[in-house]
């Protein structure tokens, strides 16, 4: 009997780590098997992206802080694209950008605040905030929009301009310069005679 026991004791120690990757591989439904190629290859890209900086962190090319700022900002990534994806049932991931509340000066000519922004608000005509991903510090999380939907704004900001003399869904202080299409006039200067 104690032999018996011995033997299943072993077999059950060499069978465990195999049912328990499978287990895990089963309950982990981003691997990537369940999307769509693009999805698939977005996560490839930040799989590839990992990679590169655990690399660069074994070679010590790189700090510490670094690596985990940039650690965080591929799983945020991740995890937008996996939730973009996922709740729209489509296979498509727009171009995205995971920022620290540091970094939105990369983004924006002015560096807005952080805290009025609203989820899918259309900021300088080239984001869309998609809210805050919280992967060991936080990051503000953007699509970038297609130049079609660049396109498609514009013209309707230069619309809402012609008819009310202010684009309506673009805040004051962004409202300077003239907008694509929007044609001024002046009076004509009086010359003396």
């Amino acid at each position: 009997m104690s032999a018996l026991s011995r033997l299943l004791f072993a077999f059950s120690i060499l069978l465990a780590p195999g049912l328990l990757a499978a287990a895990q591989g089963q309950s982990n439904g981003d691997n990537g098997s369940t999307f769509g190629p693009v999805m698939r290859a977005y996560l490839g890209y930040l799989s590839n992206e990992q990679e590169v900086v655990d690399d660069r962190n074994s070679r010590r090319e790189i700090s510490a802080a670094y690596y985990r700022r940039n650690s965080n900002r591929i799983r945020a990534l991740r995890q937008m694209a996996i939730k973009l994806v996922r709740d729209s049932r489509n296979d498509y991931v727009p171009e995205l950008e995971a920022v620290a509340v540091d970094e939105l000066q990369t983004l924006f000519e002015k560096t807005p605040n952080p805290t009025t922004f609203r989820p899918n608000e259309i900021l300088a005509n080239k984001f869309r905030f998609l809210g805050v991903a919280h992967t060991g510090e936080m990051f503000y999380m953007f699509a970038r929009l297609d130049p079609y939907e660049q396109a498609e704004l514009m013209q309707k900001q230069s619309a809402d301009v012609s008819r009310s003399g202010l684009p309506q869904n673009v805040n004051t202080a962004h409202a300077k310069g003239q907008a694509a299409g929007q044609t001024v006039t002046r009076p004509r200067r009086a010359i003396p005679r």
